[in-house]
Order: structure tokens, then C-alpha cells, then sequence
């Protein structure tokens, strides 16, 4: 090989070298900022009362509905609730929402209803709802463990008499399910001690809420026997929704509104119903109940009974007794 054609591929070599190197710098030297998180100041300003999550129209407030939050104090109104000396914010709890009230939004006045005020219970009513009180006893009353806002079931105990001899029929039904408690004992707060711990109260009287249907069969239940509350869990609230969905009693929209949507939950989750009730006779707790209603006894002297003296229809073999002019016919083996 030439001395030529050496200096061509030492001088290429030597270009190739200085080319990749000033390649290597300008990708190194044009790399990407790295971003860096900022964060962002603490707001400075007067702590209000703000809802914790969506209070739609007619719930009930209690201590897990609101909190302090501070607030920009160029946007606090007078309408808000400002944390100051002297206000008990335990005064809130049992009001009632009548504006809907989303997550972080400051309370108002003017949002709340408070018990004693006009219109409180219309208020804390569900569009379509009607209220409606009925006794129960201390016994029948969960022990005072139902304070407003909770969910119960509705029980009818009752006596069915029959035609026949012996004991009637006890049994037992639940007539209502998922009825929102309103009041109890024409309060709707919960009395809380110095401690802040719950007082547990023996309740008379309780305030439901109920579709016009419902209120008419609470009415008629309450003539037929004794009406007892049974606490719900809110886990059976979800599973009953979530077989509601599945069968197509609850339509869910597309998912393209999710405030209509959760909207649409929340109202089918606290819809009370009346349908596919339970019950339980004494013979389901006893072998010495009965568990039908008794029948009526078959007449000695046939089943039109003795008519002026005279022996009734009966089917079987009888026997005929003559006292003088009167004649009666009994069933062998039947009853005097």
C-alpha cells in the first residue's frame, strides 16, 4: 500500500474520532432538566367549618360531616362558620342540609337547618318521603343503640288466632327493610358527655322516614301487634345494592356523569322497601308451638251441626243418640 492512501485512512480515522466525540458532548450537554417538585404554600387565613365529603339535601350532619380548614381570608364570608371562641361546634350535629354542599365547600348558614327551626323535618326529608312516628318499647328499642341518621329493619310480632281450640299462632315478621331513622324521641341529635362519648338513652318513640306505600302498611301494622327496630349494618345497605345492580332493578347511567351517577347509588342505597319480607313462628323456635294458624274445629254433630234437633251431614261412621224427640249424630271417635 502507497504512502497515499495511508495518510487518506489514518486522516478518516482520526475525522471519525473527532466527529463521535463532539456527538458524545452535545447529547451529554442537552440532556432533559431534571423537574423538581414544589410544594405549594400552606394557605394563610381564617379556619372554617368545610364539608368532608358530598352532603346532598336532607342529611343529617354529625361530627365526620365537617371540619376546620383554613380559608383565604379575602374569600371568607359572613355567612360562613368561623372558628372562634365561644362557638360550640357541637351545636351543628343533628342539623339538617337543605343545599347541596360538595366536598371542601365551606358550610353556610344558610345551607343548615337547625331542629326547632320551620321546616327542619321537611327539610331532612327525601324528595317523595313522607315522616312518620310510631311507639316502640324499651324493649323493643335495640336498647337505645338507633340514633338519628341510622338505617333499621321494621318487625311485626303478632298473635293469629284460628277457629280452633288451643293456643294461637305467634309469629314474628319483617314487614319494612332500610327505613332512615329521623328522630328519636322527637330529637335529632345525639347527646354526647363531657367526654365527648355517646349516651346511650332507652327510646318510646322513633321517626322514620318512608314512601307514602310504606307509611300506609306502618299504620296498619301498628293495629295489628307489637312493632319492634332492628339495627342495619351499612355492609348490608352496599351487598343489597350491589344485588340490585346485578339484577336490574338499579340502572346505573354510562358512567360519563359521575355526580349523577353516585347520585343515583345513594338514593337506590337509602330506598326503604316492603317487598320480600322474613318470618318465624313458634313452631321455629319451639316444638311446642304450632306453626300454622289453627283450624277450625269440625262440629260434633256434622259439618252443618244439629239444626232444631237434628242430626247434621257428616261423612265416616256416626252414631245416633235419641234424648225423647231430640236426635244427635256424632262421628266415631269425635269429640262431645
Amino acid at each position: 500500500m502507497d504512502s497515499r492512501k495511508i495518510i487518506l485512512l489514518v486522516g478518516a480515522l482520526v475525522v471519525a474520532a473527532i466527529t463521535a466525540f463532539m456527538a458524545r458532548s452535545l447529547i451529554s450537554g442537552s440532556s432533559a432538566p431534571q423537574a423538581q417538585a414544589q410544594m405549594a404554600p400552606p394557605i394563610v387565613g381564617t379556619e372554617v367549618l368545610v364539608a368532608t365529603k358530598t352532603l346532598p339535601v336532607g342529611t343529617i350532619l354529625d361530627a365526620t360531616s365537617f371540619k376546620y380548614q383554613p380559608w383565604p381570608n379575602e374569600m371568607v364570608g359572613g355567612a360562613y362558620f368561623v372558628k372562634k371562641d365561644g362557638f360550640d361546634i357541637k351545636s351543628l350535629q343533628g342539623t339538617v342540609v337543605r343545599t347541596v354542599i360538595t366536598a371542601g365547600q365551606p358550610l353556610t348558614q344558610g345551607a343548615l337547618v337547625k331542629p326547632g327551626d320551620r321546616g327542619f323535618l321537611a327539610a331532612a326529608l327525601t324528595p317523595g318521603m313522607r315522616a312518620v312516628t310510631f311507639p316502640v318499647e324499651n324493649k323493643n328499642s335495640v336498647a337505645g343503640f338507633v340514633f338519628p341518621g341510622d338505617h333499621i329493619d321494621l318487625m311485626l310480632t303478632q298473635k293469629v288466632a284460628g277457629g280452633g281450640d288451643g293456643p294461637a299462632l305467634n309469629v314474628a315478621e319483617t314487614i319494612m327493610k332500610n327505613l332512615r331513622v329521623l328522630a328519636t324521641d322527637q330529637r335529632t341529635t345525639t347527646d354526647v358527655d363531657d367526654q365527648g362519648k355517646t349516651v346511650v338513652k332507652n327510646i318510646s318513640m322513633v321517626t322514620i322516614e318512608a314512601t307514602p306505600s310504606i307509611a300506609e302498611k306502618i299504620s296498619v301494622a301498628r293495629a295489628l301487634g307489637d312493632l319492634s327496630i332492628v339495627l342495619r349494618p351499612l355492609a348490608d345497605s352496599a351487598s343489597e345494592l350491589d344485588a340490585a345492580i346485578a339484577d336490574g332493578s338499579v340502572k346505573v347511567p354510562d358512567g360519563k356523569d359521575p355526580k349523577a351517577e353516585k347520585a343515583i347509588l345513594d338514593a337506590a342505597a337509602n330506598q326503604p322497601s316492603a317487598g320480600k319480607t322474613t318470618f318465624a313462628t313458634g313452631a321455629d323456635v319451639s316444638r311446642f308451638q304450632r306453626r300454622t294458624v289453627p283450624g277450625k274445629a269440625e262440629s260434633p254433630y256434622g259439618r252443618s251441626g244439629g239444626n232444631g234437633g237434628y242430626p247434621g251431614t257428616t261423612t265416616g261412621p256416626t252414631v245416633r243418640i235419641a234424648r225423647g224427640n231430640n236426635v244427635t249424630e256424632i262421628p266415631v271417635g269425635g269429640k262431645k
